[in-house]
């Protein structure tokens, strides 16, 4: 189970993300759990694998917000790059952007 304590061991600001949430641990640890379960994340590795920069860059865009929202920073910062990359179609190894995502999602999930 996923806990404050832990998540800001790994990283994560959690006062920033506890306070958009008015403190409420309950309620901020149920949003971590939904986020880092959203489907945007099979979206963007689903898009990126296609070459569909269009939408890569909805999926990496919808994560960021939802993540940066809930202060969940290791996955929040690749996210935050690679939505940049994709807004102006930069030429990128977007793969190993999304492996850099998921793995800090999963690492998160995996406390």
């Amino acid at each position: 189970m996923i806990t404050v304590e832990a998540l800001k061991e790994n990283g994560v600001k959690t006062e920033e993300g506890l306070g958009r949430c008015m403190n409420n641990e309950a309620f901020y640890l149920r949003l971590v759990g939904m986020a880092l379960n959203d489907a945007n994340f099979d979206r963007l590795r689903a898009a990126v694998d296609s070459g569909d920069l269009t939408a890569a860059f909805e999926a990496a865009h919808a994560l960021k917000g939802m993540i940066g929202n809930l202060a969940l920073t290791p996955v929040f910062e690749p996210a935050a790059e690679v939505t940049e990359l994709l807004r102006g179609h930069a030429e990128a190894d977007y793969a190993a952007y999304v492996r850099r995502i998921l793995e800090a999602r999963d690492r998160l999930l995996a406390l």
